[in-house]
């Protein structure tokens, strides 16, 4: 049993209190009957215990089931039918979402469940949350006319990723802006379109994005609710020498919008495992999760995600992950997973982010904005001193999907995960891995090329460092191939 459930949220990080964004057989008749009628009665007098919350506070609503081979029936059963169920959906391979009904108890659901010789697992869906929180910070909107490097230090400052000279190794290459790469950004959705309400961010075209699919609303058209999701596809791909806006890295890759956050920034485990296996069969090369579960989540309470994300490695899929925003000393799921790039978040000084969760399995860190970490005996870090710049891209200026600006700084992991994922995009789209390189060889090729930090050695802190899109993308080095 879970202690308790799990949330995904999407890690961008507020100065106080961090805002957080953070299958299929069905599931057999006799299941949805024990669910439906308890095996024990509860003694009389006995308390019943509240439903279990996650870390956002708010009831755990699901429960992911997965049934052993040659299990019970398949006949498909009318959800509805069943005290305790108020409905279910098949994910596939066995696996089935169930939803309880209105006061129906998650203990006991979970032990009945657990006790069937036909399950072969029963954990709690779990919400997840973006991996950063935006935070109101008036950068003097006039002053970046016509000037991206003004606000872009996380391109080109100091302690910048050296976005300019990345851009020029894969001009020469015949890949300008990593062309022909497709990532897939699973967050709130992204501004791509015109439709109804909604309108594309003004720095985007229409011709940056490869079709996608909303796993909230169920439907064809993953418009963001939030602009978390249009942030960091702009940092990813947003349109560059068009005399508006700001500069994406990779410009010249293309973004499968895939929604699997509601408009406030959370959604289930079992959604986001869908969304990364929809982008896996759909044709995206590098995955995207500026996203976070609570630091209690463990890889055994969100083993269908888990499942998506080796099937992911499987089908050469490179999956990159916001490490989490709690200070925490071990990184978060999924970014966790051995087979994802986790990425934490440093300074506009070099710094760590004071916010930025550190520990073993960090692979790398990127720009995140914010205020240093006290790390003594670091030499960038000064946490006495102002914070640092934020990071900045075209979003809703506000929160209404049609009007965007550069409204605000947004801090966190969520902003450093896409830093990493559109550098493994011009690697790839350049060529000098060679022409269909294994997420091993391009994770290998960024760590062997990033810039270290902190003295050198703490992996544990700066994982192997600060990704360097120039390094990266050079003729020559660790593991490259003749061009």
């Amino acid at each position: 049993m879970l202690s308790s459930p799990k949330h995904l949220r999407c890690v961008p990080r507020a100065p106080t209190a961090g805002l957080r964004l953070a299958g299929s057989a069905l599931v057999a008749f006799s299941l949805l009957v024990a669910l439906s009628s308890p095996s024990t009665a509860t003694a009389r007098g006995a308390v019943q215990q509240p439903a279990r919350r996650d870390s956002t506070g708010e009831r755990v609503r699901q429960i992911v089931v997965k049934l052993r081979p040659g299990g019970a029936s398949r006949a498909r059963a009318t959800a509805a039918a069943a005290g305790g169920v108020a409905d279910h959906t098949s994910l596939g391979a066995r696996t089935e979402v169930v939803r309880l009904a209105r006061g129906a108890s998650l203990a006991g659901t979970l032990r009945r469940l657990r006790s069937r010789s036909d399950v072969a697992w029963a954990v709690p869906d779990v919400r997840a949350r973006v991996a950063d929180v935006p935070f109101p910070n008036d950068p003097g909107a006039g002053s970046a006319a016509g000037d991206w490097r003004a606000l872009q230090w996380n391109f080109a400052g100091p302690f910048g990723v050296n976005a300019p000279q990345a851009w020029a190794n894969v001009a020469a290459d015949g890949a300008p802006g990593g062309r022909g790469v497709v990532i897939a950004v699973l967050d709130t959705g992204v501004a791509y379109a015109n439709h109804g309400r909604f309108r594309r961010s003004p720095d985007f075209s229409r011709y940056q994005f490869v079709s996608g699919y909303d796993f909230i609303a169920r439907g064809l058209l993953p418009e963001d609710r939030n602009g978390h999701g249009t942030f960091v596809a702009g940092t990813i791909a947003e349109e560059t020498n068009n005399g508006f806006g700001l500069a994406g890295l990779a410009y010249g890759a293309r973004i499968m919008p895939v929604r699997v956050l509601d408009r406030g920034g959370e959604g289930e485990a079992s959604t986001i495992a869908e969304g990364v296996r929809f982008a896996v069969r759909h044709g995206a090369r590098i995955v995207n999760l500026s996203l976070e579960f609570s630091p209690n989540v463990t890889a055994s309470d969100i083993p269908e995600l888990i499942d998506a994300l080796r099937y992911a490695r499987r089908h050469n899929v490179l999956v990159v992950a916001a490490a989490g925003n709690e200070a925490h000393g071990a990184i978060a799921y999924p970014a966790r997973a051995p087979y994802v790039v986790a990425v934490g978040a440093t300074t506009e000084h070099g710094c760590l982010a004071d916010y930025s969760n550190d520990g073993s399995g960090l692979t790398l860190v990127a720009p995140g904005g914010g205020a240093d970490a006290s790390l003594a005996g670091d030499p960038n870090c000064h946490p006495e001193l102002p914070a640092g710049g934020d990071i900045y891209q075209v979003t809703f200026a506000g929160s209404s999907p049609r009007r965007f600006g550069l409204p605000a700084g947004y801090e966190g992991t969520s902003m450093a995960a896409p830093h990493v994922s559109a550098i493994a995009a011009l690697v790839v789209a350049s060529g000098v891995l060679g022409r269909n390189p294994t997420p091993a060889g391009v994770t290998a090729r960024l760590r062997a090329t990033a810039r270290k930090l902190g003295g050198g050695g703490d992996e544990a802190l700066y994982g192997a460092g600060l990704v360097d899109a120039a390094a990266a993308t050079a003729r020559g080095g660790p593991g490259a191939v003749g061009r």
